[in-house]
């Protein structure tokens, strides 16, 4: 990895903190891109390229469940949609 690039994820994602909070949240936000996002962007196009429709939706609504589990700062985890999608059975266990 150069420099540049090194220089360039830095600013994209943390340049502009402020304090520790700030710092975090970009370096959530980063590994999150390398590991959901990129890939996902990838197969979308590989999807587009072959001519199939794509869609595409980034997941932020902090459930009611999260609440004493996981840090406030937390807006949703990977699968937190399946619920709102899909509805109570796949929480409650019945599928």
């Amino acid at each position: 990895v150069t420099s540049e690039v090194v220089d360039r994820v830095y600013n994209e994602y943390i340049g502009n903190a402020e304090n520790r909070a700030q710092v975090r949240d970009g370096l959530l936000d980063a590994i999150g891109d390398s590991s959901f996002v990129l890939s996902a962007i990838e197969v979308a196009r590989y999807h587009r390229d072959a001519g199939n429709p794509v869609y595409f939706y980034e997941f932020q609504h902090r459930p009611s469940s999260a609440t004493a589990v996981v840090p406030e700062f937390v807006k949703a985890d990977h699968a937190d949609e399946i619920a709102f999608v899909f509805g109570k059975p796949f929480l409650a266990g019945d599928v």
